[in-house]
């Protein structure tokens, strides 16, 4: 007689998919590039739609010496330079249903209100990052050769990845511009992974030349990511370093590092960016609003504080 098995196809009903109730949460880059934003209003007269920055201008230097019996003629100081930053407001904001929170098998609430927080400075993050990779002062690595303010982002082909010669020359132009150093004498440098890779692999130049961060930096003074010194800057790698794809025929992927010193950005701030726990107003109190808000703007500050360096990248594969 043949046994009568009671297993899985018997009891369907009751064998059913488990659940991880701990929902993870994508992977994220640490945002940075707001910091580099070290100008800011210190006596600001009132509230207003935008912020000016003045800066003096130097008198021309006075070489020639004094006639005994002349009186010199005085010059007169230039009209000061006026840089100006336009506030705007920046939001998100999401509705979470009554019905999602009474049937979902986890708390979204608090997941809810970390999904915004981080949109809230990734999305400041890009608003600043677009900032800084318009400045006028550019390294090119067009066709094998190294131009400086000059050829085209659309001739940086496949084989033009960074080199050292394109870090020795930002930080020697930023010398050259009288840009202050960020840290000690080193400028700051956001480079992309994978670009990092052919700088540092690059023929002639092993890693022994790169100074790890706690070799010049106190601990509470090392940025997030920050992988070390090199060529007189000091390098934060990040994947939020800028590309685009327009390259050779608007297919190839163009990075931009940049290299900075102190006052490259200026930011005003009317109201820091924050989240925001709205009020259910709806007739039967089903949605809740949560979403984050600021008032502040940013505009590059000292154009000679600032170089991008555009470069393709051996290592990257995808469009």
């Amino acid at each position: 007689m043949a046994n009568a098995f009671t297993g899985t196809a018997q009891f369907a009903n009751l064998v059913q998919p488990a659940y991880d109730r701990l929902v993870e949460f994508s992977l994220r880059a640490q945002p940075l590039h707001r910091e580099v934003a070290d100008k800011k209003p210190a006596q600001q007269a009132m509230p207003g739609s935008s912020v000016t920055f003045e800066l003096y201008n130097d008198l021309a230097t006075a070489t020639s010496t004094l006639t005994e019996t002349v009186d010199p003629d005085a010059v007169a100081i230039g009209n000061p330079t006026t840089v100006c930053v336009t506030l705007a407001e920046y939001c998100n904001a999401v509705l979470r249903t009554r019905l999602l929170n009474l049937f979902s098998f986890s708390d979204v609430d608090p997941a809810i209100a970390n999904i915004v927080a981080f949109n809230m400075v990734d999305s400041l993050d890009a608003v600043v990052l677009n900032t800084l990779v318009a400045g006028t002062n550019v390294i090119r690595e067009n066709a094998g050769a190294m131009v400086i303010n000059g050829g085209t982002t659309a001739a940086v082909a496949a084989t033009d990845v960074l080199k050292s010669r394109d870090i020795l020359a930002g930080t020697a132009k930023l010398r050259a511009n009288k840009a202050i150093p960020r840290k000690g004498s080193l400028y700051w440098a956001a480079v992309h992974p994978e670009v990092a890779y052919d700088l540092k692999q690059e023929g002639g130049t092993s890693t022994a030349s790169w100074s790890a961060p706690h070799a010049y930096s106190a601990p509470g003074s090392i940025w997030a990511s920050e992988i070390g010194s090199y060529g007189g800057a000091f390098f934060v790698e990040t994947p939020r370093a800028f590309s685009a794809l327009d390259g050779p025929g608007g297919t190839g992927r163009v990075f931009r590092t940049l290299v900075a010193g102190q006052q490259a950005l200026a930011e005003a701030c009317a109201e820091e960016p924050h989240v925001v726990i709205g009020p259910v107003v709806d007739k039967l109190m089903r949605a809740r609003p949560i979403g984050w808000y600021g008032v502040l703007g940013w505009t590059l500050y000292r154009q000679a504080a600032l170089y991008r360096i555009e470069t393709s990248s051996s290592i990257h594969t995808l469009a």
